[in-house]
């Protein structure tokens, strides 16, 4: 395996996070439970990550300027733009992928 230095390996990692940001941007027909059904995360799982990084450093930012750091747009925007009513089949697929406990 290649040795990267740690600068190279957090600017590798940085430039893959703005990659699958974009392309998630670009995709906004991919919804977001269709998201967490095939890979179990979705946009707003990574602005959770993307905020805790943040804060792991010391920097103080809200769920909302990190959603809409992820989005592209504030996150009721984009809501009202682009997410659709999940399907029945949609939601039976999630309850199966992330049952609830009580």
């Amino acid at each position: 395996m290649t040795k990267l230095t740690p600068e190279q390996q957090r600017d590798f990692e940085a430039a893959a996070f703005r990659a699958l940001r974009d392309h998630l941007r670009a995709r906004p027909d991919v919804q977001n439970i269709d998201l967490m059904n095939l890979a179990g995360f979705c946009r707003n799982c990574l602005s959770n990550w993307y905020r805790d990084a943040a804060e792991a450093e010391g920097v103080t930012l809200s769920k909302e300027d990190a959603r809409e750091i992820v989005y592209g747009m504030p996150y009721e925007e984009w809501r009202a733009r682009h997410q659709t009513e999940a399907s029945a089949d949609q939601k039976a697929a999630f309850e199966k992928s992330h049952p609830r406990h009580d």
